[in-house]
């Protein structure tokens, strides 16, 4: 990367935390879901921008798809997230979505890397509430995306999560999800306390020593914001 195009990494004698927010804006969130994902989206940015530590190495990436795949927001520290005007409308084109978050890690990464920046291992966090309208099992582009999903968990590229609202097609989802890790479903309403979890992983995280394993909370016990259907 040229000096000239170099991007300006806030904060950088610190390690950094990139997250990409995978959010499905397709027709069927129109309404009280897309509401509560914007007040969610805005918690979380509350949250680990009022956290001393979280807010200098937090890092965060919005992806949408719906009637198109878009990058409403390229990474940036948390404090400088700005809120979209998100608008549900169009299918579900989730493969390509996913495609694009990945790529956008692997580059923010090279950034880190290219000025030296410690980094700890990345987060892909999807939210949908349907199923992908532009793959299917076995066709090329099904393939390619959970190629790309296992074999970056595989290789610690990054962490894939999936969260399944309402009628999401979670049989879809735990075929794209690690092996490891299965899709969560999201208990109705609670999109403010999945953004509080994901904000406190954060906050874990970047207090945590580059490399070290650190336990989160989980969602699915009594109380939590999700559960596992099988």
């Amino acid at each position: 990367m040229s000096l000239e195009h170099q991007i300006d990494i806030a904060n950088p004698q610190h390690p950094h935390c990139p997250s990409v927010l995978l959010l499905d804006t397709s027709a069927s969130m129109a309404g009280a879901k897309l509401t509560q994902l914007l007040q969610g989206l805005q918690f979380f940015r509350d949250e680990v921008e009022a956290h001393e530590l979280a807010r200098k190495r937090v890092d965060v990436a919005v992806v949408t798809f719906g009637e198109e795949v878009r990058v409403v927001q390229s990474f940036t520290s948390v404090g400088q997230l700005e809120l979209p005007d998100l608008q549900a409308s169009g299918r579900t084109p989730m493969g390509a979505a996913i495609l694009t978050a990945i790529d956008l890690v692997e580059r923010r990464k090279e950034e880190y890397r290219t000025q030296a920046v410690d980094y700890y291992r990345p987060w892909i966090f999807l939210i949908t509430d349907g199923e992908p309208t532009d793959m299917h099992p076995g066709d090329p582009t099904w393939n390619s995306v959970v190629a790309a999903v296992h074999e970056g968990e595989r290789l610690q590229h990054f962490l894939f999560f999936t969260v399944g609202v309402d009628s999401a097609d979670l049989d879809k989802l735990r075929l794209i999800s690690p092996p490891d890790r299965q899709p969560l479903k999201l208990r109705p309403g609670h999109f403010q306390e999945m953004f509080a979890w994901v904000a406190n992983s954060q906050q874990q995280i970047s207090m945590s020593r580059v490399g070290e394993q650190v336990s989160v909370e989980d969602p699915t016990a009594e109380g939590g914001w999700a559960k596992i259907e099988t």
